[in-house]
């Protein structure tokens, strides 16, 4: 099992966890010669297992994320009836948070339903604003949710990333209003080391 040391994401979730960082350091190493700037990053194991998933399609890091998160919802035990995917901010064909979401799910013994949408396409992408205001700006009535399927539960709000907080919060302000949740706690499979 990959090992991992829980982080507590604060927003406006009741309770929130991040089962570890996403890098433990990163050292600039120069530029690529395109210009790009270059860095040496060493990642927690989790970090490096959400990486493979994420930018090398490696399915093989789904079960060994799954587990972790297993056990920490089993420590933790916050009492959710349902599990709810955050909506990806971009299109890939290995949808990191539905697969590590549905696999936690059958683990958990609790549904995982990919309820909420995106009501319109994002302005840009959230990974290159570090403005957090601007941030806020940019999912403001973005996400939508369906009722029928949240009202009166307690649910989990389960996501890649926690960076700022922006993006769960948002979807979880819409699962507490217009979703009427009954609660929500925040899951992330990873968090930045700064909460820009």
């Amino acid at each position: 099992m990959a090992r991992f040391t829980e982080r507590e994401i604060k927003g406006a979730w009741t309770q929130g966890y991040a089962l570890d960082l996403q890098t433990l350091s990163s050292t600039f190493i120069g530029y690529s010669e395109t210009g790009r700037a270059r860095f040496e990053t060493q990642r927690s194991e989790i970090g490096e297992l959400l990486y493979k998933l994420k930018h090398r399609r490696d399915k093989s890091a789904v079960d060994p994320i799954v587990v972790a998160a297993a056990k920490l919802l089993a420590k933790w035990n916050p009492g959710s009836q349902l599990i709810v995917p955050v909506p990806p901010s971009s299109k890939r064909d290995v949808p990191p948070v539905l697969l590590v979401g549905q696999g936690l799910a059958k683990l958990a013994g609790i549904p995982c339903i990919d309820c909420v949408r995106t009501t319109r396409e994002p302005a840009q992408q959230l990974k290159n604003v570090t403005d957090l205001d601007e941030r806020k700006k940019l999912v403001a009535g973005l996400y939508a949710v369906d009722p029928s399927i949240t009202e009166g539960k307690k649910i989990l709000l389960f996501d890649d990333l926690y960076r700022s907080g922006a993006t769960m919060n948002a979807v979880t302000d819409v699962l507490l209003g217009q979703g009427k949740a009954a609660s929500v706690v925040a899951l992330a499979i990873t968090c930045t080391r700064s909460n820009i």
